[in-house]
């Protein structure tokens, strides 16, 4: 309303028309052709309800338009021109500040575009500069990788083919040092390993693979001749008359089968000092007897030659069955044929240490009872002939459950026998 002075003015000029002009002397006046007339008219022919337009321009009008008077009326034009431009000059005022706003505002956006294009030729001048060490910087993380690449499979290689520190030391302890289950677990991996390196010898790591083959054959020789010490010495140890075999003992035989020769070795230590031991046990169970007393020794009842006889066998029997199983629980892992060979040949060679005194004893007793003092001595005790038969018979059938070897005792026996039944 207020943007359009001109169409209040024109209300304030129809506000207040002017009178009229006389017509002319001798001509009379036409209704239409007076242009106060005709505007009069447009005025009053105008509907209001359809110019919304009118509408406010008139309640705008009204909010300053209070008074209708000629002197208001009169000066309605000048006010609406002024209120018009003290309008204009608070909208210019507005205006002006959203300007000074909009000014500061590009000059904070042309210093961030000035710092932005600083920072871009600074940082195009260090790229610039900078592209060597990018491009090395590339190369050598790309290396890095490679490299990284490379340990991964000299770890894997080294994890597969090596031993640690660990297995080492357990494998080259001092000879003082015990042998436990974790050297034989060391000792499985150097096998595996000496198995596994023949793949190397198919592929074009030939060198590799026959550096680290002879490598482990040396460190098998020397954890054998160890286990072979070691072992060696706890057969040696093994000289009471009642011995327990230990797992790790057994273990070491089972490890000591893949060398024949140490094998064997250990076996015979073993059997020299079993047999040693059975010997002072015989000796023993002659002269002193058990552990307090029980059994009594056997040679208190050498006045009766039947059971003279008859203890000396059974013990002989019971020593044999004992040391049978000591050798099978010695040797239960091992895996190779002829181990129940090698159980006859070092029984046999324990047992054979008792054939001397049992040949002098019987030597002895034969010599002092003839054969007719034997019979009569049956007699009188109404023991038949075939009791005596029996204990043949017993002695035969201990002898051959003890060894081939053992046999000697029994045909040193009979010999006698028959000799002095002659």
């Amino acid at each position: 309303v207020w943007g359009r002075p001109g169409r209040a003015a024109a209300m304030a000029d129809t506000a207040a028309p002017p009178p009229p002009a006389p017509p002319a002397a001798g001509l009379p006046a036409a209704p239409g052709s007076n242009p106060l007339s005709r505007k009069l008219n447009k005025i009053l022919e105008t509907r209001l309800d359809n110019d919304k337009e009118m509408l406010e321009a008139l309640k705008a009008l009204s909010t300053f338009f209070v008074e209708n008077s000629l002197r208001t009326r009169r000066n309605l034009r000048g006010d609406i021109e002024r209120r018009s431009l003290a309008i204009n000059e608070e909208f210019v005022h507005i205006f002006k500040q959203v300007k000074e706003e909009l000014e500061s505002i590009n000059e904070d956006v042309q210093a961030m575009s000035s710092c932005c294009e600083d920072m871009s030729s600074r940082l195009k001048a260090a790229k610039e500069q900078t592209q060597d060490l990018i491009v090395k910087t590339t190369k050598l993380q790309a290396e890095n990788q490679r490299l990284e690449m490379k340990a991964q499979v000299a770890d894997a290689f080294i994890a597969k083919f090596q031993l640690t520190s660990d297995e080492m030391n357990l494998l080259r302890g001092t000879k003082d040092e015990p042998i436990t289950e974790d050297f034989f677990k060391a000792l499985g991996r150097v096998k595996q390993i000496h198995d596994d390196v023949k793949i190397l010898l198919r592929t074009n790591q030939q060198r590799a693979g026959l550096e680290i083959m002879e490598q482990m054959a040396l460190l098998q020789e020397t954890s054998y001749e160890r286990l072979y010490r070691w072992t060696q010495n706890e057969c040696r140890s093994l000289t009471q008359e009642s011995c327990d075999i230990s797992p790790v003992l057994a273990q070491a035989m089972e490890a000591l089968q893949d060398r024949p020769v140490l094998y064997k070795y250990t076996l015979d230590e073993f059997g020299t000092a079993r047999r040693s031991a059975v010997v002072r046990g015989f000796i023993d169970a002659l002269t002193r007897g058990g552990l307090g007393g029980t059994p009594r020794p056997i040679e208190m009842h050498s006045h009766d030659p039947l059971r003279y006889v008859g203890d000396m066998l059974a013990w002989l029997h019971q020593a044999t069955a004992s040391e049978k199983e000591h050798l099978e629980a010695m040797l239960k892992l091992v895996t190779i044929q002829g181990v129940e060979e090698n159980i006859q040949e070092v029984v046999g060679h324990i047992t054979e240490g008792v054939c001397r005194p049992l040949k002098v004893k019987y030597f002895v007793f034969l010599s002092i009872l003839n054969i007719k003092t034997v019979l009569s001595c049956f007699s009188r005790t109404a023991v038949p002939i075939s009791t005596m038969y029996f204990h043949f018979v017993f002695f035969q059938a201990t002898a051959l459950c003890i060894n081939p070897s053992v046999s000697k005792v029994k045909s040193i026996v009979l010999n006698t026998v028959i000799i002095n039944f002659s």
